[in-house]
């Protein structure tokens, strides 16, 4: 009886301390973003506390299992070292929530969801780790990881003092006998507790949800569980689980008006069809810091005011939040899956074609220049695999050029780009990735106004970036090549802005599109394109343009500018997916298994849905088939 009642105290000991520790979290995490955390008020703050206690306890349940067992040996042997391995394990296991949590504290801030899959691609270079990261984040992460960690050591020393338990079994023997009866039991206990219950499916985040707003659900969830639960996705890279099985009668007669519009229209927008290509792809650049496309005030001039003679795409979305998925969508035309990066794959997107490979049977040339390190994602990787020409990243600049953690500043990238432009022989693909408005935002000082209010860091990036890139076009006008270059102005990926900060709305996803230069007809100059459609779509109407055959090269990528090709975007959210139509848009959350966001009428998702899942369907097939 003895050992049952000492194994039973220190479950419930152990499952309490786990709680404590997650509201103490939960509270640094509030104090830290506190403009978010009590956007819907207090009252709602408050209930977290409670539909949290569930998954918590599952969690709890689940970091439980070596301690007890420790705990356990040492009741049932009297062996005194059991009680220090005991310490240990949960000493260990308070440290890795801390860091996972202390993290999460400062990356919340620049990305607006927990931490994901996406901070393993990053842990393998972890120098980005530290150039990502300004001092005071360094100095919150380490603060926060300290004081996490003593809270949890007080707290472990607190409940877990040897006099909070009874004597110990009078012999070994008495002890093993039952510990052999007792300990199954309780194990048996806690893999059930660590699975939520009896219940057919296992516990999951929805089970924390219960607001609107999605700050106050992250909160609600604690951190351990959403990181494994996303690196147990990650290491397995598929999600089969999520995609639809339907016949391929189904998914034909969803997806008959994308594989069978026709194909040509006389909607041409150039002069002659072989331009020089310049790519400038815009880091995070979000839709609504142009106040041409969001009709409120921007950080974005420069670009508002080339958009009034250029081509300018106001519905195009980001395939997901990186930048190596960003640019395999645009050069390759290749969509987005929840939790995969094809980049990071080459043995399947060697497969693919990518925009300079159809363009090598003209003899263009090609070079691609990023400020920062390009073996990010593996994006160095990527294009190379594909052929370009030439690659160049921060190694290549020169070494006496003043720049920041993360990268050199894009008015030295712009300045490098035109001297590579200029040694280029025509015609040419040339394309720079620049990195200024990307944290920690240390770029230099500009002569524009400052933006003061929500997200005045990146928005005061944005002006600066706009300025450079203003320069940029300007200095180019007075070479000969200019007469006969398009630009292409696209971001890579979206980003929290004053108007959008939930990363689980399209509209987080929508970025810019500008095609820019002399080569436009002079009736295409102040086009403002409407169609819906995303970075994938930007091969095939450069391509269509250019009187260059792709069939079959770039399957999921559409014209943009063809009257007669269906309007949708699809894009991958953190966790799940997101489809946006001329009727309404969606986020679905995989793990929650609903809508975060819905915009269409109770008739209409349901069919959305179907087109939704059977493109899905469809790209998953061709992905597993590379």
């Amino acid at each position: 009886m003895k050992t049952f009642l000492n194994i039973f105290k220190s479950f419930v000991l152990l499952i309490l301390f786990w709680i404590l520790l997650f509201d103490f979290q939960r509270l640094l995490f509030s104090i830290h973003n506190i403009d978010k955390a009590f956007e819907n008020g207090f009252w709602e703050w408050t209930l977290v506390f409670f539909h949290s206690i569930r998954l918590d306890t599952a969690t709890g349940a689940a970091l439980s299992f070596l301690p007890l067992m420790a705990l356990a040996l040492y009741f049932i042997t009297r062996w005194r070292y059991a009680y220090l391995i005991f310490k240990l394990i949960l000493i260990i296991e308070v440290v890795a929530v801390s860091m996972i949590h202390a993290g999460e504290i400062n990356a919340y801030t620049e990305w607006n969801h927990k931490l994901t899959s996406r901070v393993f691609m990053h842990l393998s270079h972890p120098d980005e780790v530290f150039k990502t990261a300004d001092i005071g984040m360094t100095v919150w992460f380490v603060f926060y990881l300290i004081l996490e960690f003593v809270f949890g050591i007080k707290i472990m020393r607190w409940l877990f003092k040897k006099e909070r338990f009874n004597q110990l079994s009078n012999t070994v023997f008495s002890g093993l006998v039952n510990g052999v009866l007792i300990l199954p039991l309780f194990l048996g206990f806690t893999f059930i507790l660590a699975r939520g219950g009896l219940q057919q499916i296992p516990i999951n985040i929805d089970s924390a949800y219960f607001s609107k707003n999605y700050v106050v659900n992250d909160i609600s969830v604690n951190s351990p569980y959403f990181f494994a639960k996303s690196y147990l996705l990650y290491n397995r890279s598929n999600i089969d689980q999520h995609i639809t099985d339907y016949p391929q009668e189904k998914v034909d007669k969803h997806l008959k008006d994308f594989y069978e519009y026709p194909k040509k229209h006389e909607n041409l927008i150039l002069k002659n069809k072989r331009p020089n290509l310049v790519f400038v792809i815009l880091e995070s650049w979000t839709s609504t810091v142009s106040s041409k496309l969001s009709g409120q005030p921007g950080g974005t001039p420069e670009f508002d005011r080339m958009s009034e003679d250029g081509v300018l795409f106001t519905n195009i979305y980001a395939t997901g939040s990186t930048s190596e998925i960003g640019n395999a969508s645009i050069f390759s035309g290749y969509p987005a899956l929840p939790e995969i990066s094809i980049s990071m794959q080459p043995f399947k997107h060697r497969k693919l074609t990518a925009l300079n490979q159809s363009l090598d049977s003209l003899d263009y040339s090609s070079g691609y220049i990023f400020s920062g390190d390009l073996k990010y994602g593996n994006i160095e990787g990527y294009f190379s695999d594909h052929g370009f020409d030439r690659l160049e990243d921060e190694a290549d600049f020169p070494s006496d050029l003043p720049r920041g953690k993360l990268n050199y500043y894009d008015e030295d990238l712009y300045d490098l780009f035109l001297n590579r432009i200029n040694n280029s022989s025509a015609p040419f693909l040339e394309c720079a990735f620049t990195g200024s408005t990307h944290s920690p935002y240390d770029y230099p000082s500009h002569d524009k106004k400052r933006w003061e209010g929500s997200e005045e860091n990146f928005m005061n990036s944005i002006i600066y970036a706009d300025q450079c890139l203003a320069e940029f076009i300007d200095s180019c006008r007075s070479f000969d090549w200019y007469d006969n270059t398009l630009f292409v102005l696209v971001a890579d990926h979206g980003h929290a802005s004053p108007y959008v900060k939930n990363p689980n709305d399209s509209e987080f996803y929508r970025i810019p599109l500008l095609f820019y230069g002399e080569p436009l007809n002079q009736d295409a100059r102040g086009k403002v394109v409407t169609k819906l459609g995303s970075q994938v779509d930007i091969v095939s109407t450069l391509l269509y343009q250019m009187g260059i055959p792709h069939k079959g090269y770039y399957p999921w990528s559409k014209d943009l500018l063809n009257p007669n090709s269906p309007a949708f975007a699809l894009h991958a959210t953190t966790r799940g997916f997101g489809w946006v139509t001329p009727k309404g848009k969606f986020t679905y959350h995989l793990d929650y298994g609903k809508y975060l966001i819905n915009t269409f009428s109770e008739k209409q998702l349901p069919k959305e849905r179907e087109r939704c899942n059977a493109f899905m369907q469809a790209i998953y097939e061709h992905y597993k088939s590379l």
